[in-house]
């Protein structure tokens, strides 16, 4: 018995110390693919920033270029130090190995699947400010398996790529230009009218607004204490652009209809024993 594994033992070994060299021509082979990667990368790099191609999908042609040169140096190292295994045998292992770890990494995979559409497809390009299931934010970086979205307030959020592909996603700077709205209330006794003139010359003074796209200002509805206008200007895309917009055009209209003489009534409320009192009270 001793005898028996004292030559299996025996064997082991030098079976090893024949197999060094072929581990040692492996090792060299997996350096020399880090350096082809790392050098095809760099190639592929240049050929896309020519080609004045996405950041989202320059990074997955970088991406896609580095995992084929690794896979082809990994397949090679393994037959050489494996010389009866041939491509064949190989491929059919790899085959069978990733119907098991797709099953077991399905959220992996179908993450990085939508990674790869999400980069090839035109919309959502990095710097987007984007909203998907109460997620808002401008986009920062897209990977295979995730995308960052930095929201407005400064956090970052990392969202899993099938999230976005799968879930309908409003892109707020698609375009250049955005249009923006705001209520503003004028009272009863009010020549409507002249109140809407006031309003949409007042708009058409503030700077930033574009002027080609009109200005709509609509009567909305009877409030309880007013009547209510809908305004509608157009103006840059970006959040910052809606802030600074709107503020400007509220301090406009409020400067306006201040001129004009004309009220914007004050919002009350019913108390239950001392009738209409106002909120500030």
């Amino acid at each position: 018995m001793l005898n028996q594994i004292d030559y299996q033992v025996t064997a082991m070994m030098d079976g090893f110390v024949q197999s060094i060299p072929l581990i040692v021509v492996a090792i060299i082979i997996l350096l020399l693919t880090g350096l082809v990667a790392g050098f095809a990368v760099k190639i592929a790099d240049r050929i896309t920033g020519k080609a004045d191609v996405r950041p989202s999908l320059r990074n997955l042609v970088e991406t896609l270029v580095k995992l084929a040169i690794w896979l082809f140096g990994v397949m090679l190292a393994a037959i050489v130090v494996f010389p009866d295994l041939t491509p064949g045998s190989l491929f059919a292992g790899l085959g069978i190995g990733a119907v098991a770890i797709g099953f077991a990494f399905q959220d992996i995979f179908e993450n990085f699947l939508a990674g790869v559409l999400i980069m090839l497809r035109q919309k959502m390009r990095i710097g987007d400010t984007i909203e998907c299931e109460g997620i808002e934010g401008k986009v920062e970086h897209i990977t295979l398996r995730e995308t960052h979205v930095r929201a407005l307030s400064g956090e970052l959020t990392v969202v899993p790529n099938s999230i976005l592909f799968k879930n309908p996603v409003e892109i707020l700077t698609d375009q250049e230009q955005r249009r923006f709205d705001v209520v503003v209330g004028v009272a009863y006794d009010s020549n409507l009218d002249q109140a809407a003139e006031v309003i949409r010359k007042s708009v058409e003074s503030v700077d930033g607004i574009i002027l080609d796209k009109g200005i709509d200002v609509f009567a909305q509805e009877f409030n309880s204490c007013s009547v209510d206008f809908k305004v509608r200007w157009w103006t840059g895309s970006t959040n910052r652009d809606g802030h600074e917009s709107r503020d400007k055009v509220i301090r406009a209209i409020k400067q306006g209809l201040d001129n004009a003489g004309i009220e914007i009534p004050f919002p009350y409320v019913t108390h239950t024993f001392k009738g209409a009192v106002p909120l500030d009270k």
